[in-house]
């Protein structure tokens, strides 16, 4: 994987886990602030960890490849 690739990758996932992190914490931080931090990461991870992979990454490369599209057809 060359230099382009693994950088577009990187804000492909960044893209998805930023918001991702944000609106979990932003739903669930204060129920999820009592529990002792290794809790917190492992229930935070096993939810969004799927969420980026399956559903997250592909809808982005699916939005990239539509403006792709449309950008080579103008």
């Amino acid at each position: 994987m060359n230099k382009k690739t693994r950088l577009m990758a990187s804000l492909k996932i960044w893209l998805v886990i930023y918001p991702s992190i944000t609106l979990f914490l932003a739903i669930f931080g204060e129920s999820l602030a009592e529990l002792p931090l290794y809790q917190r990461t492992f229930i935070l991870t096993i939810s969004l960890v799927p969420w980026m992979m399956f559903v997250g990454v592909p809808l982005v490369d699916l939005v990239i490849g539509q403006f792709s599209n449309k950008t080579n057809n103008s």
